[in-house]
């Protein structure tokens, strides 16, 4: 089985048995070689269409259908003498962790409660219809009602992105559209492709879409002088509105993800009704629109960074899922206030990242197990309260920038 800049196979390879140190020659843009539960797999075409990682495991559940697709993929296995993870993975960590998963799916820790999220559409639906009956009577009460709604639909389309909230993942995606479109305004297809990448690997560099923001913001890693760095902990406040979330967004969805005209015709719905409804009531620009726009935006950017951005942001380092995921997110500490405005992703570290396909009224049950799992391994388990998370927010940026100030320009 030749590969790419290989004049022929070797002896290994025409026995298709191979050692770790073959699998990683191959890992180029143009020639990439995968290893699951120790078989061997050649996915240079399927990665330029696939928007993950090695996460097989994590992102699909039903591992019947993922053979359908890895099959023809199929070159080899790892020789016997070889261990079942490269050199950088903790085996014992791997281990337990994949028994705590066992454990976790026996438990039903990984079903739905439809109740659960019928209750948060019908929550929608009444915030919906109440914004409406207040235009009349209380006008800027509409911005904090709307705002409330698009709180309820980012919870909601989240789940719908990573787990199976219906008995068919077919509803699944029909629903997510309609929340992620008509009601929000963006394609749902360009978010699960974006989110799947930054779930696989938070925190990476060129792997992470979330921190391709290097024209924005700075970690102290490269040198550009676009902006004045060391003022990014005020400006960020600026990044939060919606007008610049609403832009890049869309920047991706033209220029770099992909999106079904089913997606763009859902998206461009939310543009329809807008003019429809909003325009005649408060003009193109109305106060009220941007206002609740701009409290969402708030809520969001501090709600999916604060787990985040404080955190450490390197080059791929080849660590195992647990450590991986714990290294690049944090949690904030446990109250009724905090997982109603978190939408329960406060859990972000143990739950959200660790098991992207558990439906969150699930996360607090299995954060003591996780936490157990790092004591016994030593691995760090950061939680903290929510004004230190928005707080480390502000000091993490504060820090890098005057990294970047002087080492860039005072050297």
């Amino acid at each position: 089985i030749g590969k790419l800049g290989k004049k022929g196979p070797t002896r290994a390879e025409q026995a298709h048995v191979y050692t770790w140190e073959e699998v990683q020659e191959h890992s180029h843009k143009n020639d990439q070689w995968l290893v699951i539960d120790r078989k061997v797999y050649d996915v240079t075409n399927w990665a330029k269409r696939h928007p993950g990682d090695a996460t097989v495991r994590s992102f699909h559940p039903d591992q019947t259908f993922v053979q359908k697709f890895l099959k023809p993929l199929l070159v080899g296995e790892l020789a016997t003498h070889e261990p079942s993870q490269d050199s950088n993975k903790n085996t014992a960590v791997v281990a337990d962790l994949r028994e705590l998963v066992t454990h976790l799916r026996n438990k039903g820790m990984f079903v739905a409660r439809p109740w659960f999220f019928g209750l948060h559409m019908a929550q929608i639906l009444l915030l919906e219809g109440g914004a409406w009956l207040l235009l009349c009577s209380d006008v800027w009460s509409v911005p904090f009602n709307a705002m409330s709604l698009q709180v309820q639909v980012s919870w909601l389309q989240h789940d719908l992105g990573h787990s199976s909230v219906f008995k068919t993942t077919s509803w699944n995606h029909i629903a997510q559209r309609v929340l992620m479109g008509h009601i929000k305004g963006v394609s749902a297809q360009w978010w699960n492709h974006r989110h799947f990448q930054h779930h696989a690997k938070p925190n990476v560099f060129s792997k992470d879409p979330d921190i391709k923001m290097v024209k924005l913001l700075v970690y102290g890693i490269k040198k550009i002088k676009f902006l004045p760095y060391h003022y990014q902990h005020k400006y960020f406040f600026l990044m939060t509105t919606g007008a610049s979330l609403r832009s890049h967004r869309y920047y991706d969805v033209l220029n770099q993800s992909p999106c079904s005209l089913k997606d763009l015709a859902w998206a461009l719905s939310f543009y329809l009704r807008y003019f429809m409804c909003y325009v005649p009531l408060y003009g193109v620009l109305g106060k009220v629109y941007c206002a609740f726009r701009f409290l969402e935006s708030h809520w969001f950017v501090w709600v999916s960074q604060m787990s985040h951005l404080p955190m450490n942001i390197d080059h791929e380092k080849h660590k195992d899922w647990l450590s991986m995921q714990l290294s690049a997110t944090c949690n904030v500490e446990q109250s009724a206030f905090n997982d109603w405005f978190t939408g329960h992703l406060n859990f972000r570290l143990n739950i959200s990242n660790l098991f992207p396909t558990m439906p969150r009224h699930n996360y607090h049950q299995v954060a003591p197990l996780v936490k157990a799992l790092c004591e016994k391994h030593g691995i760090l388990y950061q939680e903290k309260s929510m004004g230190t998370a928005m707080a480390d927010v502000y000091r993490s940026l504060k820090n890098s920038g005057e990294l970047w100030l002087d080492a860039y320009l005072h050297k």
